[in-house]
């Protein structure tokens, strides 16, 4: 509604959470971002473990995600259920990958949702696979569309299930 409003009336764009005008330069908007982690901001703190992430720089990154993580961040969990299934920064460990799959998945994530789906596959549990993927379907990440119709050719999955994804 916001920014609507500041369409309409020409406004300069705003910071949706401050109010403050968005910083222009990198060296502001890092500042502010590090105010906001200061202050505990999960979606900060991932944010910070993002860009360090990109750099490659793993060793500094997980604790941001692991501290966002702690406090409910599901994109968080998502991404460290990635770290612990492909080695990423961190050993693997398939115990602490499940976890965070499944905390990502309680918070409503689709793309941990399709990968628990992979998970049950893997362990020959088509139905709850079926039923992980119609739901990231459903919830609009399209790459379970993939396996639902490879599931469909093999029949555990009905035409209407198929249609309805």
């Amino acid at each position: 509604a916001n920014q609507m409003r500041e369409m309409n009336e020409s406004l300069p764009h705003t910071c949706p959470f401050c109010r403050h005008p968005v910083p222009k330069l990198e060296e502001e908007f890092k500042r502010n971002l590090m105010e906001r982690v200061e202050a505990n901001d999960p979606t900060a703190l991932h944010q910070m473990g993002f860009f360090y992430r990109k750099e490659r720089d793993y060793e500094n990154a997980f604790p941001y995600f692991t501290k966002a993580a702690g406090m409910g961040d599901i994109q968080s969990h998502y991404e460290l259920s990635c770290w612990y299934r492909e080695g990423t920064g961190v050993k693997k460990n398939k115990e602490k990958e499940l976890y965070h799959l499944e905390e990502a998945v309680i918070g409503g994530h689709p793309g941990a949702r399709h990968n628990l789906g992979c998970y049950e596959s893997e362990r020959c549990k088509d139905d709850r696979a079926v039923k992980h993927w119609i739901i990231a379907a459903n919830l609009g990440y399209d790459f379970s569309l993939v396996p639902l119709k490879d599931a469909y050719r093999e029949g555990l999955v009905s035409k209407e299930d198929l249609a309805a994804a």
